[in-house]
This record gives structure tokens, C-alpha cells and sequence, in this order.
């Protein structure tokens, strides 16, 4: 006899598969996408803002798609023209536009490309169900690719058919948007799941634009990084956030994008500044001095109400001789290569005078209303986390902070002590909270505070290093006041131990499991790697950050897992979109095989080969129950 629970369960599913042979029919269906290869994953990480390069990355799926148009036509046609193909499927908009400057026949154009890009939509559909890539496909033109994709050309009837379709797209004006589709299905059956190992703001210009791009994607997760967690912060009202993400804004010179793209109102802080500040000329110069001090300021009185976080150590203003001009960090004391600090009371150097407290209002009101900013925010509390366990993968951003003997860093709140998995959860729920706390909650302000810690706290898993020399870097001319140090844990992981100890940590004892790390640049032309720990941690910081290209000596890694097993690719820095669309400029990638498959992957070996299982289980479930009357078919 069935439970209750059990029959009102079947009785709802009874509702979506009514007859013994509705149900017979999707056992039969998902018992067959479980023999499937499995869906191809994209794994990048760090953009930073860098908005053409990542979207080139998407565009080309870090080279599969023309390694796809390599493999059909490679002994066939020309690498040049081979090259132009996929910059169509990359750019179809504009590649177009450019084509038709230079051909005098667009239809033999036409006839030509539309036939090779079909062929090319077919290879990366081909180890999906018809049904899937049914779904996959554009409204206004999901009947024709429909056909064009799944007929059998060989036959001379069906070649017919075939060559009809494609001569009247042709003939009706419609081949341009014919094509602007079926590059979109192409890129879409090239990637099955993008996950974005973190850190999607920094300096580059339109974090904006990224986030838009991934809000359009089919299947995305994200692993939030230490600069989104910043921007999070902002969004929740946290001032110190707020002042950090203009700190690096002004700094860089990236103050066009906090305004435009989110229309945050910088104009209290430059009049502010400018009335203020006077040894300099330069408005940004004026902007940037400005929001440190605040920020310096907003940190000290972070750090003085929470004393679980131990970062006493970073209470500088204090420690100023505000006659002889120097601070006292540590055991030494340096010359400050900055003086000039008229908003700095010496005998309360973390209070902020009631002009700076006016502006950050001010801007905490501009950050919480932003629009667009919450918009996509929301969606990276929707689709990202801490970490993420993933077809036996562990992905997170930064470290899981450790201890020098190996053991895992013991954070501290009252009488809760957490390490470990259990550290990471807590901080994704203390992310949570400082957002969506509503404003008379009395932990509100906690969890603000513990986002900042997050961004750069001595133990904070997405920072990973003892200190954020911010002060250092402005104030101090002596690089040896500068140094950062790593985390233990970046060391320790060189050892397969220790990362099968994380794993393990994770509920992941799988001998093909891996950590996929971003965070930090491989420093390739110093002979870094991004395998370590026996093959078990694979480091895929994206090197998107032009800033960071010269000392790693590449644009980083990205890396797939498909039905093969894991590959690594290795990309030169991106050329431009001019080049890329004028020129056929690509990504130069190499890829590198880490881990073959003994034998191809199948959906039955992932996650979503589970949940499959899962619902075959409840559908044998019900057959019986209908068999044995216990539930009565509907039609």
C-alpha cells in the first residue's frame, strides 16, 4: 500500500502524465537523453568589467566554434575563409554590413554561407534531442531551422527541398535576419552551461554590459567574487562599500561608468571635493582624495564595532603625526608622500565632518535607487552563490581560508565558531541578509559590515590575503609598507592532500572532482601553471584585466568540461572589436587536454542525469500505481 504523502504526490503527477501511456512515453523519453553526451560547460572567470573581450569569449566559446567550423571544412575550404565564417557567427550584424561593401553578388553570398553556417549548427546540435534544440531555437524562424537541421540532404527529393527553403529565404529579403538567428543557435548549442568563477566589476568599463549579456543567457551560474560582493554591498546601502567602489572609480578613472551606466550622482562628491581640497588641479584628483579619507574613515568605524574581525591592525589615521607628517604602521614609521588632510580631526580621526556626512548620504540614497544597479543585483543574488557543487566539480572564487598547519581558519562571531563549508554558508547568508533585511531589522548593519569584511577582511574567503593595502598605496612611497600576503591556502594546495581534504569537506569524494579556483593571475611567463595539487585544483583567473596582462604574460585561462573531459585554454589578449570585426581578428587560443574521459560522458553521469533518474523513479512509481488502481488514469 502506498503512504499518504506518496499518493497525494502521484496524484499530482497523475495531473501532467494522465494515462499509463503518457507516462510509458516520457520514461521511454528520458531513459534516452540519459545515454546522451553530456551538455558542454564553459568555465571563465575574473572580467573585471572588460566588456569586449568577454563578449568575444562568449561569442567564440573560447575557440569551439571554430574548432566546429575547423572540423568540417579545415580540408575543404581556406583558413581565411574560414576565419570569415566565424566572425559572422560571432558578429552577424556587422560582419554583414561589411560584406556587403566589398561583394558585388550577395546571393551567391548567401547561398554559400547560409548552407556552411547550417552545417555548422547541425555539428554542435547534433549530441542534443530534437526537442531540446526545438526549444533552443527563434520564434520567427523555429519551423524552417526545424527542417533544415534535422533533414537528411543525401536524398535527392529531400536536396530539393532542401536548396527551395534556402532560395526563398533569399529571394524574400530575409537571409540577413535567416543568419542573425542561426549564429544565435549556433552559440547556443556550443555552450550548455557558462559559469562565471567571479569578480565580474573591477576597472573595465561596462560591467553593465556583461551583466545585460549573462541576464540573456540560456544557463548561467555565478560564484560571486570579492569586487561583486563590493558592488552587492553598495547596492544594500553600505557606506564603506560605497566608498570603495569609488575609490577604485575615481582611481582608474571609470567615474563615466558609475554615472551612465547607473546613474549614481557623483555631483555632491565633486563639489564637495573641489570646495575641500585645493592642492590639486584635476576634478577626479580632487574626487579620488576625497572618498579615500571618507573611506579610511567609514573602515575605522567598522572596525571598531566589530572586533570579530580583528583588523586592528588596519586603524591608520590614528596613527599620523599630523606635525612631522608621518604614520606609524607596525614597527616603522614612513614619511606620507600626500599631506593635506583639512577634514581630519586629530583627536577623532574616524568621525566624518557633517559635509562628508552629508555626501555619503547622499550617495547611499543614489546607490540604494538605482534601477538598473538593483536589477542586477537581484539577478547576482538569483543566479550566484559562495560556491557552487557542480557535476562533482567545486567552483568558488577566491580560497577557503586555511591555517598554516593545514587546518581550516576558525572565524568567530559571539559564541559561533565556523570553519570550513560552514564558514562559506554563512557568508553567503550574511550576503543575503545585508540586502534583503528589511531597514528596521538590528542586524542590518551586521551583516552591511561583515560584505565589507568579505571585500577585504584578513580571513575573508573571496580577498584571501592578510591585508588590503589601500592606504599604503596612496599615502606611502616605500613599496615595502605594500605587501599583501596570500592566504595559507594558496600554498598549501600545491599538495593533492590538502585539496582532497577540501573536497572532502564539501561532501565530494569522487576521484575525478576538482576545485575551480579563479582570483588569482597565473603568471604564466614566470612558469606558473594553472594545475596544482596533483590535478585536482585547476586555476582559470580569466586575465580579462589588461592591467594584469603584462605580468602574467597571456589573457588567462577559461576551460571547458564536455562529454571528453576537461580542457584548459590558454587565450593571447583580445585585439578590439574593430579589429576583430574589420580584420577577422581573433582570440589567438590554445587548448590544452588536462583530464580525457575513459569513455565518453553521458548524461547519466551528471547532476542533471540524477535529477532524470529521479523522476524516472517516480514515473515507474506511478505506472504501478495506475496498473494496480491505486491511482485512476485521467483520460
Amino acid at each position: 500500500m502506498l503512504d499518504v504523502q506518496k499518493t497525494k504526490y502521484l496524484e499530482l503527477l497523475s495531473e501532467r502524465y494522465p494515462t499509463i501511456q503518457s507516462a510509458c512515453t516520457e520514461i521511454i523519453n528520458l531513459k534516452a537523453i540519459l545515454n546522451l553526451p553530456k551538455g558542454t560547460e564553459h568555465f571563465v572567470s575574473d572580467i573585471h568589467g572588460e566588456d569586449e573581450a568577454f563578449c568575444h569569449i562568449l561569442n567564440n566559446a573560447s575557440g569551439v566554434i571554430r574548432e566546429k567550423v575547423d572540423i568540417l571544412y579545415s580540408k575543404t575550404v581556406s583558413s581565411k575563409t574560414r576565419t570569415e565564417l566565424c566572425t559572422l557567427i560571432y558578429y552577424p550584424e556587422q560582419k554583414i554590413k561589411e560584406v556587403r561593401k566589398k561583394k558585388e553578388d550577395m546571393r551567391e553570398w548567401y547561398m554559400i554561407t547560409l548552407y556552411r553556417m547550417i552545417e555548422v549548427c547541425r555539428l554542435c546540435a547534433s549530441k542534443y534531442t530534437r526537442s531540446k534544440v526545438r526549444k533552443a531555437l527563434p520564434k520567427d524562424f523555429e519551423y524552417i531551422l526545424d527542417e533544415l537541421l534535422h533533414t537528411n540532404d543525401e536524398s535527392l527529393n529531400k536536396q530539393d527541398y532542401y536548396e527551395k527553403i534556402i532560395s526563398t529565404i533569399i529571394d524574400i529579403d530575409r537571409a540577413d535576419e535567416f543568419i542573425i538567428a542561426l549564429s544565435g543557435v549556433i552559440k547556443r548549442m556550443a555552450v550548455d552551461r557558462l559559469h562565471v568563477v567571479g569578480d565580474i566589476f573591477d576597472r573595465g568599463p561596462h560591467a553593465d554590459v556583461i551583466l545585460d549579456r549573462l541576464m540573456d543567457h540560456h544557463a548561467v551560474d555565478i560564484q560571486w567574487g570579492n569586487h561583486d560582493v563590493l558592488w552587492m554591498g553598495a547596492a544594500a546601502g553600505s557606506a564603506a562599500c560605497i566608498a570603495n567602489v569609488l575609490y577604485i572609480s575615481t582611481r582608474y578613472g571609470n567615474i563615466d561608468f558609475v554615472e551612465n551606466a547607473y546613474g549614481i550622482n557623483l555631483r555632491p562628491l565633486a563639489l564637495f571635493a573641489q570646495q575641500t581640497y585645493e592642492d590639486n588641479t584635476d576634478v577626479i584628483d580632487h574626487m579620488h582624495k576625497a572618498i579615500a579619507v571618507i573611506q579610511f574613515k567609514l573602515e575605522g568605524q567598522v572596525i571598531a564595532r566589530r572586533p570579530e574581525f580583528r583588523m586592528e591592525g588596519r586603524l591608520l589615521l590614528d596613527k599620523i603625526d599630523y606635525d612631522k607628517m608621518t604614520v606609524r604602521i607596525g614597527e616603522r614609521e614612513y614619511p606620507l608622500a600626500v599631506g593635506g588632510f583639512p577634514t581630519i580631526n586629530p583627536d577623532a580621526p574616524y568621525e566624518l565632518s557633517p559635509e562628508e556626512q552629508e555626501v555619503v548620504a547622499q550617495l547611499v540614497y543614489s546607490f540604494s535607487h538605482s534601477e538598473k544597479l538593483q536589477k542586477h543585483v537581484r539577478f547576482l543574488f538569483s543566479h550566484g552563490s559562495m560556491y557552487k557543487i557542480f557535476n562533482g566539480n567545486l567552483l568558488f572564487h577566491g580560497c577557503i581560508p586555511m591555517e598554516e598547519d593545514g587546518s581550516f581558519y576558525e572565524y568567530c562571531d559571539g559564541n559561533i565558531t565556523l570553519s570550513g563549508k560552514e564558514f562559506m554558508d554563512y557568508a553567503d547568508l550574511a550576503v543575503r541578509q545585508a540586502y534583503y533585511a528589511q531597514g528596521d531589522d538590528p542586524h542590518k548593519q551586521k551583516w552591511q559590515d561583515f560584505v565589507w569584511y568579505l571585500w577585504c577582511g584578513s580571513h575573508s574567503p573571496i580577498f584571501g590575503r592578510d591585508k588590503m593595502t589601500t592606504f599604503e598605496r596612496m599615502f606611502v612611497k616605500d613599496e615595502a609598507a605594500w605587501v599583501e600576503r596570500k592566504n595559507a591556502y594558496y600554498t598549501l594546495v600545491e599538495e593533492q592532500e590538502i585539496c582532497e581534504k577540501i573536497l572532502a569537506e564539501f561532501g565530494l569524494d569522487d576521484e575525478y572532482s576538482h576545485i575551480i579556483n579563479g582570483h588569482v593571475p597565473v603568471r604564466a611567463k614566470e612558469g606558473e601553471v594553472p594545475v596544482r595539487g596533483g590535478g585536482r585544483l585547476i586555476m582559470i583567473d580569466g586575465g580579462f584585466c589588461r592591467a594584469y596582462q603584462d605580468a602574467t604574460g597571456l589573457a588567462g585561462y577559461t576551460m571547458f568540461y564536455s562529454s571528453y573531459g576537461i580542457r584548459l585554454v590558454s587565450h593571447e589578449p583580445f585585439p578590439g572589436l574593430a579589429e576583430a570585426i574589420q580584420s577577422n581578428k581573433d582570440i589567438l587560443s590554445t587548448f590544452v587536454v588536462f583530464d580525457t574521459a575513459e569513455k565518453r560522458i553521458t548524461v547519466r553521469e551528471t547532476d542533471v542525469g540524477s535529477e532524470l533518474m529521479a523522476s524516472i523513479a517516480d514515473l515507474t512509481d506511478l505506472l504501478q500505481a495506475y496498473r494496480r488502481g491505486a491511482v485512476k488514469e485521467k483520460a
